[in-house]
């Protein structure tokens, strides 16, 4: 797989029968799988997974293509519902490629778990007792699961913190630091702290109340940068030289880092790319969400999660960094049948590398979001994707969902209103 070339020329022109058949010979999916992919989750698989259920609720799950990171080409399942973003992935994969792709890089896959400890007299002190029985503690935890530090990963440090000012008094918390390899860790992390517990509040000399993950992963961070020249840039088409499209694109990135009105819906855009590979693969994307969203604001201030400027040759520099806690074993990546054949498309053996590309996957949708903004509107290509949903919205089928779009973008007008009135004409009464 790693000879593949990800660059699909004309990929979104082919029918669904037939993209769906170029996947699956890049994946060397056997026709059982493909006709898992054709199926989609069934109630009865369903119903093993969560709770009361009576039905599934499908989204659709497209291929960005011209991904290359680290030198490898990669094809990348993204579920989500809304236009515009598989295409603009697609679209900022391919102008990275001018500048060799995307180049990425991970930290441990560590997660902190944190017990929670209250009603100490002396919190100094027990936070030390705790740190001088720090190796009684780790070997603890490490007999809570076997196979994972069989695997190499298990419990790795403690840390303690001091809360004096909390509105149920002071506290002292205790970080669980463990590697979790492959999996994401939540219940693997849990049941460590679980365990701990008893042990921790005869060492404290406090009780123990809350003993769980934490969404805020900064120890897991993933990162991805890439290097554009400038004149991949251009568009002449809307009259902007490739230097004007750059100098754009970092004037809308420095209104994200500076305010966060306009950061929220920066990060947003990024979570568009991020979430949709998360879902696709099974892994929780809201932990995701949530730890992103945090460390945008470790600074106490709400910023961007990206970067971008121009390097002294003159390219267009971005890169991204956050939290990325997603597995490849474990949950619903091995219980839900199109999360494993995700997998198996994007190719991926490990979590590091899975959230590598994820890291990617958001640099490259806030490049095509920003870059829309700074160039030709955001609405452009957005609302003729979205002109379609309108089209289907107001009864169009089969080829009549085309050719309202169609009429609804000529127009400017992408109103249900509209669509229905072209409707009616395309289709009058008999």
């Amino acid at each position: 797989m790693a000879d593949r070339s990800s660059r699909l020329s004309g990929f979104y022109r082919h029918s669904a029968k037939e993209r769906l058949r170029i996947v699956a010979e890049w994946a060397d999916l056997a026709e059982d799988e493909v006709a898992t992919l054709r199926q989609g989750l069934s109630v009865a698989q369903g119903d093993k997974m969560i709770e009361n259920v009576v039905a599934t609720h499908g989204l659709p799950l497209g291929i960005a293509t011209n991904f290359l990171i680290n030198g490898r080409g990669y094809l990348i399942p993204m579920v989500i519902e809304e236009p515009s973003v598989v295409a603009g992935a697609s679209y900022a994969a391919r102008l990275a490629r001018a500048g060799d792709g995307f180049w990425t890089e991970s930290t441990e896959p560590e997660m902190i778990g944190q017990i929670q400890v209250l009603g100490v007299d002396d919190l100094p002190a027990a936070r030390q007792r705790l740190l001088d029985n720090r190796e009684r503690l780790l070997v603890l935890a490490n007999e809570q699961d076997p196979v994972i530090v069989r695997l190499g990963g298990g419990a790795r440090d403690l840390e303690a913190r001091i809360l004096n000012n909390t509105h149920a008094g002071p506290m002292l918390i205790l970080h669980l630091i463990y590697d979790c390899r492959d999996a994401m860790g939540a219940n693997t992390v849990n049941t460590a702290c679980e365990a701990l517990a008893p042990l921790v509040e005869e060492i404290s000399g406090g009780r123990v109340r809350l003993r769980i993950l934490s969404n805020l992963a900064d120890r897991r961070l993933a990162r991805a940068h890439t290097a554009i020249p400038v004149e991949a840039l251009a568009r002449p088409e809307d009259g902007f030289s490739g230097k004007e499209v750059a100098q754009g694109i970092v004037e809308a990135w420095a209104f994200a880092a500076a305010d966060p009105y306009r950061a929220a819906t920066h990060n947003k855009g990024i979570m568009n790319g991020i979430d949709a590979v998360v879902l696709a693969t099974g892994n929780d994307w809201r932990a995701v969400e949530a730890g992103a969203h945090a460390y945008a604001a470790r600074s106490g201030r709400y910023t961007s999660l990206t970067q971008w400027g121009r390097d002294v040759e003159g390219n267009l520099v971005g890169s991204i960094e956050l939290p990325l806690a997603v597995g490849i074993v474990g949950g619903a990546t091995r219980a839900h049948p199109t999360a494993k054949l995700a997998l198996k498309i994007l190719g991926v053996k490990t979590a590091r590398e899975l959230a590598q590309v994820i890291a990617a996957v958001g640099l490259a949708q806030n490049l095509a979001a920003i870059r829309a903004l700074a160039a030709e509107g955001i609405q452009r290509g957005h609302m003729r994707l979205h002109a379609r949903q309108v089209a289907i919205a107001a009864g169009a089928t089969g080829e009549l969902v085309d050719r309202v779009a169609a009429r609804l973008v000529a127009e400017r007008q992408i109103r249900p209103g509209r669509a229905e009135e072209i409707l009616g004409e395309l289709t009058p009464e008999a």
